[in-house]
């Protein structure tokens, strides 16, 4: 069975080794650059299973290469960062990143971080495809998600999802006519514990608007309740 790759960009020598450390002795391959331009000739050439990005590099930021990064793959990336403010967080999170460590921060946090992303990708994208069973897919005014294929499309275009957006959308289609509150949606997708000063579930719900061309005030697939949560009627 080939090892599983994840890709390092940091500019700090000591965090990239000591993450390559920890994730090799967990049976990983490991790639590491210490700036943008590198790693994303290696992306281009060999794409990653994982990457764990720094957002601050010599060259250009981490979100930028993150959102490079979406423009054509879909596999998780987890954004390391000194920074610590919510709006950080979320600038992060609504272009396309799926996890956020700030440091400092334990190295086994961040392979427990990656073992969780990969099984969730590999949960969505891994396997033979099979011919979708009824139970297996939502075709919602024009709104179409299959989990089987793992593809999403709109009115016939399809739209690309990360594994994280499909595992969003897809729990709030399953549960549709029902209002999900923003903890059960984090502890079902993600499968942690949620805190209340939690921003991910607002910021990729915002992302996932973004790609099905909601308008902001009146969405016509991913509501909000106010005070309550989302819900897809």
């Amino acid at each position: 069975m080939a090892q599983e790759r994840i890709l390092i960009v940091d500019d700090e020598c000591e965090i990239a080794d000591l993450v390559e450390v920890y994730l090799k002795n967990e049976g990983y391959a490991v790639c590491k650059f210490y700036n943008g331009t590198d790693a994303l000739r290696c992306i281009e050439e060999a794409p990653p299973d994982l990457a764990v990005l720094d957002v601050m590099l010599p060259d250009v930021d981490g979100f930028t290469l993150c959102r490079k990064i979406r423009e054509k793959y879909f596999f998780p990336v987890i954004m390391l960062t000194a920074k610590v403010e919510d709006l950080d967080k979320i600038n992060g999170l609504t272009i396309g990143a799926d996890d956020y460590i700030t440091k400092p921060f334990n190295p086994l946090e961040v392979v427990a971080r990656v073992k969780t992303q990969l099984r969730r990708y590999k949960r969505y994208n891994g396997g033979t495809v099979q011919v979708p069973s009824a139970a297996d897919e939502h075709d919602i005014r024009g709104l179409l998600i299959c989990r089987g294929t793992h593809k999403c499309s709109l009115y016939g275009q399809e739209v690309q999802l990360t594994p994280l957006e499909f595992s969003i959308l897809w729990y709030l289609c399953d549960h549709r006519g029902r209002v999900v509150s923003s903890e059960e949606l984090f502890e079902a997708v993600w499968g942690e514990k949620y805190l209340d000063n939690n921003n991910t579930v607002m910021a990729h719900i915002a992302r996932l608007r973004e790609k099905l061309h909601e308008p902001a005030r009146n969405p016509k697939f991913i509501k909000t309740v106010w005070g309550v949560g989302y819900t897809i009627e």
